[in-house]
């Protein structure tokens, strides 16, 4: 598997549906020092988003505003009814379930991922905030 870009764009988040899919895109996230970002699908055909920086370089940091920002935008999804109750907020691990669809869930990945990397720019945009 080909490492990811930095960002990844929403059209290249991996979709690791099954077993083997979510460990090899794991282990190649592991093995280039990034921050691992995919999504997959369950019987419902909802979608869950996942993230997680333990994969990422040792050096890698995620600052405290960014984690507010991407726990703030997840809890809007949730509130929102567009991600489930349950969700995981960080500051490591970050996982969103019940998102409706493949395309949805591919915009909330690319977006977190550029979040855990200091962008927040396209988090704002997929999950503006409360007015």
């Amino acid at each position: 598997m080909q490492p990811l870009p930095v960002p990844c764009p929403a059209h290249l988040t991996p979709d690791t549906t099954g077993t083997n899919a979510f460990h090899d895109a794991y282990r190649t996230a592991m093995a280039h020092n990034a921050v691992f970002i995919a999504i997959e699908t369950d019987a419902r055909q909802q979608w869950t988003v996942k993230a997680d920086t333990l994969t990422a370089r040792s050096d890698h940091t995620v600052t405290d505003a960014v984690n507010d920002a991407i726990r703030a935008a997840i809890l809007r999804l949730v509130d929102d009814h567009e991600a489930d109750f349950g969700a995981y907020t960080g500051p490591v691990y970050f996982m969103m379930h019940g998102v409706r669809s493949d395309e949805r869930a591919r915009e909330l990945a690319a977006a977190l991922h550029a979040a855990l990397y200091g962008d927040l720019e396209p988090l704002a945009r997929a999950v503006p905030p409360a007015p």
